[in-house]
């Protein structure tokens, strides 16, 4: 397959690695965009860190509970500059789209857009989106949602951080929802915002990605001279060490917590629910950073996708 300006474009804002570099990789991988991806990162040129890092596009997330606790909703908005993510009328729109996305069946956007405005049933929610886009004056993307709702045992919990560059929606499992449950939400809710956990706990993580993670270990191993004389098994214990690292970092239970590194958020946890006299556990969770992946215009990127085609 041959390897385009704009597959190199979409690699490059995948993987924050250089224009080269993606473009060896595509070959490589003879087009295949997630194969060039795990070359890179082989490589040492590009993490998963950085492919879930990258912040190109500005806009609100938005979490929303409604009052009596049965339906909670995230959403991403996304305007073409910082100055309109901060408009009263933009906000009250997201807020306005939140609560619609509350009480909707939609599965997704597509059929979000087709329902009827609750705010004004004579339209439809795709109307109501092009006359916001008229009035603020800026292309608006309905980017993505999930929606929760309460099975009569979950506690919801939200944080906005940044006014609206990081949203948190915490789902827990609680036969106690005092005030003091309610502030370790918001406080395990700071930890997801800052730590940017990708699981709950291990179990959550399967097979197949434990070991794409581990081969890619494997062959980081393998491409360092400083392990050229090393014997196997020792390797092998130096890819599970990593391994487990990893993984602590990314279970939102097992990362330390920020606030108290003498326990993990699991056991603080436990604590606050062994002080309450109940049992609470994490459910889920969703982090939604406004802007996640989608990269801003560069003047000077075609003339730098031409460099390296020719």
């Amino acid at each position: 397959m041959a390897v385009t300006a704009a597959m190199i474009k979409e690699l490059r804002g995948l993987s924050g690695a250089g224009m080269s570099a993606c473009k060896n990789a595509l070959v490589e991988a003879n087009g295949d965009m997630d194969a060039a991806f795990d070359i890179l990162r082989k490589q040492g040129a590009a993490t998963a860190e950085k492919k879930a890092g990258r912040i190109a596009a500005e806009g609100l997330s938005f979490p929303y509970i409604t009052e009596d606790g049965s339906v909670a909703v995230v959403v991403e908005v996304n305007s073409e500059t910082d100055f309109v993510a901060k408009n009263e009328k933009f906000r009250n729109y997201v807020l306005a789209l939140a609560k619609q996305i509350a009480g909707s069946k939609a599965a997704n956007i597509e059929e979000l857009l087709k329902e009827s405005w609750n705010d004004d049933p004579s339209k439809t929610v795709n109307e109501a989106h092009i006359e916001m886009v008229a009035t603020i004056g800026e292309n608006l993307t309905i980017r993505r949602f999930e929606r929760f709702v309460n099975d009569g045992s979950d506690l919801f919990v939200s944080y906005t951080h940044g006014g609206g560059k990081v949203a948190v929606l915490l789902d827990l499992t609680a036969d106690v929802k005092t005030d003091a449950v309610v502030e370790a939400g918001k406080n395990v809710c700071m930890q997801i915002a800052s730590m940017n956990p990708r699981f709950v706990d291990r179990s959550d993580i399967d097979a197949e990605f434990i070991e794409k993670e581990k081969a890619i270990l494997v062959d980081q191993a393998k491409n360092d001279p400083k392990n050229a004389n090393k014997p196997e098994n020792i390797i092998e214990k130096m890819i599970t060490g990593r391994l487990n690292k990893e993984f602590k970092e990314m279970c939102l239970v097992d990362q330390e917590y920020v606030k108290d590194d003498s326990m993990t958020v699991g056991k603080y946890i436990d604590s606050v629910a062994k002080a309450e006299g109940g049992k609470v556990s994490v459910k889920s969770f969703v982090r939604y950073e406004t802007g996640q992946g989608i990269e801003k215009k560069n003047e000077d990127f075609a003339a730098e996708v031409a460099k390296v085609m020719g």
